[in-house]
């Protein structure tokens, strides 16, 4: 019965797969049929198709992009995976002109982005594994740090990692957090939280002159492993001097040699970084450590801002671990989302 009413709605107009392929066929076919016997559809539009190219050149060597104005190279590497929007715009301003030669050359970054980003749109997410963890920036003017410290605990991670702690809150964090994560430390600004026993505790120089990383061993069922938490400083677009990331950038480099002075082989870093895994400035990090979301996620897990996610930069990533699913969760009284992930610390190896 149900097939002879969706046979019939057919038939009659409705809105069945088959009518609707013929509509767009016949769409299809009118537009190709206006360009027919038109000369100009190759000579027009070369600036689109300029256009084109110039957008492909960015996204294929956007680490040549120079930092010397600005950080020009870092911004576009921040938010370099919005660049394939400007694709269909491109593609509806080649339609409009009516050029073959500019939907052709729009090939060219439609193929670069998806060679570049095409991996994250697939499901990697796998089942098992052995910890969960999670981070979040709370931010220093979280209204409700008791609502914001159950919403991160409701996520089952074992091991929560917790930055930008403002002085006068931690002690309702860690009431809140006190029934499922009998250890913690909170160094400066950042904190780990554990449902297993917290050693070797201790704060990490990033050249800021406080405190807003450290390190410490958590001992697991499955033995122990080292973990990091860091908040790298933020960076800023300023009109006078572009995007300003120098103090970050050193920060970085400076957690990078600290992470490699490790002696644990199984490390995991948890932190808001302040920036993208595409991001070169990063590079004394992500050259040694993979990220869970690029390795185990779905999509590309942007966290921050929470009202409308553009980027990821709050981070976990590994060392030695093999990443099994990577997730972002609900949103918070913070401005970025919280990041968890699932890791297996038998590796085999």
């Amino acid at each position: 019965m149900a097939q002879q009413a969706y046979m019939t709605e057919t038939e009659n107009g409705g809105p069945g797969p088959g009518r609707r392929g013929a509509t767009f066929r016949r769409l299809l076919g009118r537009l190709v049929a206006g360009w027919r016997g038109d000369p100009r559809i190759w000579r027009r539009g070369i600036v689109l198709a300029a256009l084109a190219v110039i957008l492909a050149l960015v996204m294929l060597l956007h680490a040549r992009i120079p930092n010397a104005i600005g950080n020009t190279g870092s911004l576009t590497e921040t938010f370099l995976p919005w660049l394939g929007l400007f694709v269909p715009v491109l593609l509806l301003l080649a339609l409009v002109r009516r050029s073959a030669t500019a939907l052709i050359a729009l090939l060219v970054p439609a193929v670069v982005w998806l060679n570049v980003f095409g991996g994250l749109l697939t499901d990697k997410t796998g089942g098992g594994g052995d910890l969960t963890v999670a981070t979040h920036n709370v931010n220093a003017d979280n209204p409700d740090p008791s609502a914001t410290a159950h919403d991160v605990a409701a996520s089952g991670a074992d091991v929560v990692a917790l930055e930008e702690l403002r002085a006068s809150a931690v002690p309702v964090y860690a009431k809140a957090l006190a029934s499922t994560y009998p250890y913690h430390s909170v160094q400066g600004t950042v904190g780990l939280w554990s449902k297993y026993r917290i050693a070797g505790v201790k704060p990490v120089d990033i050249k800021l002159g406080w405190t807003r990383a450290m390190r410490a061993t958590v001992t697991t069922p499955e033995g122990p492993i080292a973990v990091y938490v860091a908040h790298l400083p933020s960076v800023r677009v300023k009109v006078e001097a572009g995007f300003t990331a120098r103090q970050r950038d050193k920060s970085a480099d400076a957690l990078g040699e600290a992470i490699a002075d490790e002696k644990l082989p199984r490390k995991i870093l948890l932190g808001d970084l302040n920036g993208t895994m595409n991001d070169r400035a990063l590079k004394a990090v992500t050259s040694q450590m993979r990220s869970t979301q690029g390795a185990a996620g779905s999509g590309f897990g942007f966290s921050w801002p929470a009202t409308f996610p553009m980027a990821r930069i709050d981070q976990i990533m590994v060392q030695g671990i093999e990443p099994v699913t990577s997730w972002t969760l609900p949103r918070t009284a913070s401005d970025h989302l919280p990041v968890a992930a699932r890791v297996r610390l038998d590796t085999g190896s």
